[in-house]
């Protein structure tokens, strides 16, 4: 199946190519149109080719960066002579190695890619715990040096390169420091991960600040540009004007939907929980391919929109200066008559269908005694249970997470040497 037909398929909702689909490996060039050619995987970049030169929209993640040359130079002889980073996330910036040791690359990004850089070495334990979690990948760690850019800007720039012009501009959506790049003389838009075949990545409860509203115009000012392709920095191309109209048009009304809601119960003085509970996306993009929940999630986008409008307290002024948890849990306990009875009731909760109420249950019995395996057996199951469940990936990630920890737990404990 030829590049057009896989696009066609994965539109119908006949295939899945998108950032949840993380088996999917890193796949040789493919071309989309004279000079063009599209590296798809876990992070794509697309390479143009002309006057002597090539020029690199992403360069992937840190594992990939080898093979992203390989292929490339498979593909092509001509040297890099620059690469454009979409935003500063390692599985869009790590691949420029292999080519700066053939000769100098121009790195051209968003100014604020080399703040996120610094960020990312302070926080550096801390990316590598929430990314093993997330993905599943014990032994990842985080890297501590990046390609900075070389060549930066605030709201808008225009770069010919290799007989192409490549028209960036700066938006908010997953990140602050995203560029989306308009080819006019192929009509090829890249819009990097603003749009990624799920439905966007805007609540992600373990990473920084997410931007609804500003993706959403991110969106709606691609959309005039009347692109007849676009080629995301993850899952596959969309060809065809009216479809990459409609795909980013639909994105924005999800956002938009969500934005708005939240905002007038926010604006009303309704708790977070309440909001939480009360938000939908809307009910006819149900279906769309492009939008379907399996990697992010909207109740996650609604807690991102009230720590951005809102700040953390959510309402309940029990939580504002709250007790520890494991001294609420011990009390709690008690009244059940102890944490055996709690972890108990997480059960019967699952297997009565209630698996949110049945995680509350076995975490506080665990939290009221954190050493006791029998304990960590139920709170195993329970989340072992919920992980399966799932359709999004944060939530697999978190819920798999914790039952592993708990299975390790509730293992007797070997025997003292000698």
């Amino acid at each position: 199946m030829d590049l057009r037909q896989h696009a066609d398929a994965v539109w119908r909702g006949e295939r899945l190519d998108n950032i949840a689909a993380l088996a999917a490996g890193r796949r040789p060039v493919a071309d989309v149109l004279d000079g063009v050619g599209f590296v798809s995987g876990f992070g794509n970049s697309v390479v143009f080719r002309g006057e002597g030169e090539l020029v690199l929209f992403d360069t992937g993640n840190p594992m990939g960066a080898q093979k992203l040359h390989t292929d490339v130079r498979a593909w092509a002889v001509e040297p890099l002579g620059t690469a454009i980073f979409s935003h500063g996330h390692i599985d869009h910036v790590s691949g420029v190695g292999p080519f700066d040791a053939e000769g100098p690359v121009t790195v051209v990004a968003h100014e604020a890619v080399a703040e996120r850089f610094d960020r990312y070495v302070l926080t550096n334990g801390y990316n590598a715990v929430i990314n093993q979690r997330q993905f599943q990948i014990p032994d990842l760690t985080w890297p501590l040096d990046y390609r900075h850019p070389d060549l930066t800007y605030r709201d808008e720039l225009t770069l010919q390169r290799g007989g192409w012009t490549f028209e960036l501009f700066h938006a908010k959506g997953e990140t602050d420091d995203a560029t989306v790049a308009f080819v006019p003389e192929a009509r090829i838009l890249l819009p990097g991960d603003l749009f990624i075949w799920v439905s966007p990545n805007c609540g992600n409860p373990q990473k920084v600040q997410r931007y609804p509203r500003e993706w959403a115009i991110a969106l709606r000012r691609m959309a005039t540009l009347r692109a007849e392709i676009m080629l995301p920095s993850h899952g596959a191309p969309i060809f065809g004007a009216d479809r990459v109209e409609q795909a980013l048009v639909e994105t924005a009304e999800w956002l938009e939907s969500m934005v708005e809601q939240t905002l007038d119960l926010l604006n009303s003085g309704a708790r977070l929980d309440t909001i939480v509970q009360a938000v939908r996306p809307p009910e006819r993009l149900r279906d769309r391919p492009y939008l379907q929940a399996l990697y992010d999630e909207p109740e996650f986008v609604v807690r991102n929109l009230w720590r951005l409008y809102g700040g953390w307290y959510d309402g309940n002024p029990a939580r504002l200066k709250p007790a520890p948890d494991a001294v609420l849990a011990a009390k709690l306990a008690e009244l059940a008559g102890g944490p055996a009875r709690l972890a108990e009731a997480a059960r019967t909760a699952l297997a009565d269908g209630d698996a949110r109420l049945a995680g509350h249950l076995a975490e506080l019995a665990v939290q009221a005694a954190p050493d006791d395996p029998a304990l960590h057996e139920i709170r195993a199951e329970v989340y072992g249970r919920r992980a399966e469940t799932e359709p999004s990936l944060m939530a697999r990630g978190v819920f798999a997470w914790t039952a592993a920890e708990s299975r390790r737990l509730s293992e007797p404990a070997p025997p003292p040497a000698g």
